[in-house]
């Protein structure tokens, strides 16, 4: 395990890749594992994470593959949500955590925690999924925004700003953009860490046929505490799907409690960002 020169720790992979993380905040307090979207870095959460430490909990974050300061592997046709979920396994066990009070994920991210919840029982004591599809859209036989989006990153050498610009507008759109310019201007460079092989790797484990939670829903609810599902008000039709998907997890939940539920006002892809008042409540009256 290494420091690298921005301040993120790495270890290093069985395959050789390198995977940035940070682990930070009041020592033997309880961990909160985050997970981030794609096309971003393990700074997104930088707001809440002094949240988080302020009310007295330990943070673990990391950076995908081509993300941040994480490498990417040579064959980016072997990204999928399980090798992601299986690099969650290696980083916890490289920073000897028996255990997480909550993960924490959104977009991807919320995919990747769910799929770990559901391979390690009784390691998430409370899982909260944010914004996060139940199958890619191949797998729903639905079109598919991730190829096209593939053929953008694989032609254009300036490909990683194109698709942050395009990006930023659909998850925040530009009212928001317009009336928060530092944050927008934040995400922005966040956003451009990204390099078109760790954008390419990653679209491919979200578009993958076999990127289905269906038949994991059920097993994270039975595997965790407490659970809960968060999205954000304006985030296309995801509030209806999730609703969909609270209804698996809490059959696995079963008489451990209700699958906690909350729509993040005006918000869109990452209610962490552009509704960071109601998420923070809402989240931190369930972590308590």
């Amino acid at each position: 395990m290494a420091s690298s020169s921005t301040g993120a720790e790495v270890i290093s992979l069985p395959d050789g890749r390198k995977l940035a993380f940070d682990l930070s905040g009041p020592p033997e307090s309880p961990v909160i594992l985050l997970s981030n979207s794609l096309l971003s870095n393990f700074r997104v959460w930088d707001h809440f994470v002094k949240v988080l430490h302020s009310n007295g909990f330990r943070t673990l974050r990391y950076d995908y593959p081509g993300h941040g300061h994480s490498t990417t592997p040579s064959d980016l046709n072997s990204v999928t949500l399980f090798s992601l979920a299986n690099d969650v396994s290696l980083l916890v066990m490289a920073v000897k955590l028996t255990e997480v009070h909550a993960y924490i994920g959104v977009s991807m991210g919320a995919s990747v925690g769910l799929l770990f919840a559901a391979q390690n029982p009784g390691f998430v004591k409370k899982l909260i999924f944010c914004d996060g599809m139940r199958r890619s859209p191949l797998a729903a036989g639905k079109e598919d925004p991730f190829g096209p989006r593939i053929e953008i990153a694989k032609a254009q050498p300036d490909a990683i700003e194109t698709l942050t610009e395009s990006t930023l507008e659909r998850w925040f759109g530009t009212a928001w953009m317009n009336a928060n310019i530092d944050e927008t201007e934040r995400m922005r460079e966040i956003m451009n860490t990204t390099t078109r092989d760790g954008y390419i790797a990653c679209c491919n484990a979200l578009r993958d046929k076999g990127n289905d939670l269906s038949r994991y829903l059920e097993k994270a609810g039975r595997n965790v505490n407490a659970a809960m599902l968060v999205v954000g008000e304006k985030d296309a039709n995801m509030p209806e799907t999730m609703a969909e998907m609270k209804k698996d997890i809490q059959a696995g939940l079963g008489s451990k409690g209700t699958v906690g539920w909350a729509v993040i006002k005006g918000a869109g892809h990452l209610p962490m960002i552009d509704n960071s008042k109601q998420f923070n409540t809402e989240v931190l009256n369930f972590l308590t």
